[in-house]
């Protein structure tokens, strides 16, 4: 069997225990791992070691493969810095209901973001004008909005599920408007793919009042970030959520895919055991579909719901397990899954 070389990207926080539970896992699967590690702490990185990107990047691009835990901002953000040595255009973030999770929504949300991980507003941090009048440029790019798209399509497609596009292209005529018309011109290439637009305003007081009519949503930078947020308060938890970060060829074929949970650092837990690692191991879920081993992410999805649903889970989702208590109980349920 090969062997699976992961680019590891260290954090701060809760990062070590998160990376405990993985080891624990990956452990107990039937595949064997290498993990490559980085250390981008935040002391490490304020070190002075000018080389710690380069060497993060180049292993990377040589692995195709990556997982990064939780890193704090301080001068610059290091998930920034990553995104713009690998090019990372597209974010997809599921945001999918967990049983045994208090939630004030009743509706069950089953629902795929793919976010344009470029461009919008947060290209620009802006710049006075005068003293009362402040001015950002505000930049959509045709390549970034048709690899969205095409992943989008190819990834409906494989779960045979339906695409919404949304944004403000009546408002934003622009921006939106080239968004909007380059995401059609790539559903022609995927006319079996069920396909609807949403102006976002009215996307978001649909998904509460009907989540089951979406399913795939692609969107620019900023919506994306929005929807993603409101769409983890509906389900009760912001901390479970995770992501994949993909850049892309010429041929609009993924390149380089890194997984990382959507939380912080939580320093206020660190080192206490009692951090939920559930977003962590959904992430490594999500490189084991990324790597057509959608067999083992399914089981351990499946190991990890059922324990969060009879309520054997950690303090802040309802349980009174630690981290390593529930470590432990996903991999009691991964017992006997798997042949040698």
């Amino acid at each position: 069997m090969n062997t699976i070389k992961i680019s590891e990207l260290l954090g701060d926080g809760i990062g070590p225990e998160l990376r405990e539970s993985v080891y624990a896992v990956a452990d107990a699967l039937p595949i064997d791992f290498e993990f490559i590690p980085f250390d981008l702490s935040l002391q490490n990185r304020e070190s002075g070691n000018r080389e710690l990107f380069d060497l993060a990047v180049a292993s990377m691009k040589e692995t195709k493969l990556s997982i990064k835990y939780p890193t704090v901002t301080n001068i610059s953000s290091p998930n920034a810095i990553i995104r713009r040595m690998c090019n990372f255009s597209v974010i997809l973030r599921p945001v999918i209901s967990i049983k045994g999770i208090k939630t004030n929504f009743k509706e069950e949300v089953f629902l795929y973001i793919v976010r344009i991980a470029t461009g919008g507003t947060y290209d620009d941090p802006g710049r006075m004008i005068g003293k009362d009048a402040a001015i950002s440029i505000r930049m959509v790019e045709r390549d970034p909005c048709r690899q969205a798209a095409r992943f989008a399509f190819e990834f409906a497609r494989k779960k045979n599920l339906r695409v919404t596009s949304s944004s403000k292209y009546t408002i934003q005529r622009t921006t939106d408007g080239l968004f909007q018309q380059v995401v059609e011109d790539v559903h022609e290439n995927y006319s079996d793919i069920q396909y609807n637009v949403e102006l976002f305003d009215a996307l978001l007081a649909k998904i509460i009042l009907k989540p089951d009519d979406y399913q795939v949503v692609v969107v620019i930078n900023e919506y994306g970030d929005f929807l993603s947020d409101m769409a983890s308060g509906l389900i009760g938890s912001i901390g479970t959520g995770a992501s994949g970060n993909f850049s892309f060829t010429e041929d609009d074929e993924v390149d380089i895919a890194m997984f990382d949970p959507s939380g912080g650092t939580a320093p206020d837990i660190a080192g206490q055991n009692k951090c939920n690692p559930t977003a962590m191991l959904l992430a490594f879920g999500m490189l084991l579909d990324h790597i057509d081993r959608y067999d083992i992410g399914h089981e351990l999805r499946l190991a990890i719901l059922s324990a969060i649903a009879e309520g054997e889970c950690t303090g802040d989702i309802g349980g009174v397990l630690g981290t390593r208590e529930f470590t432990r109980e996903i991999l009691d349920r991964l017992k006997g899954k798997f042949r040698n």
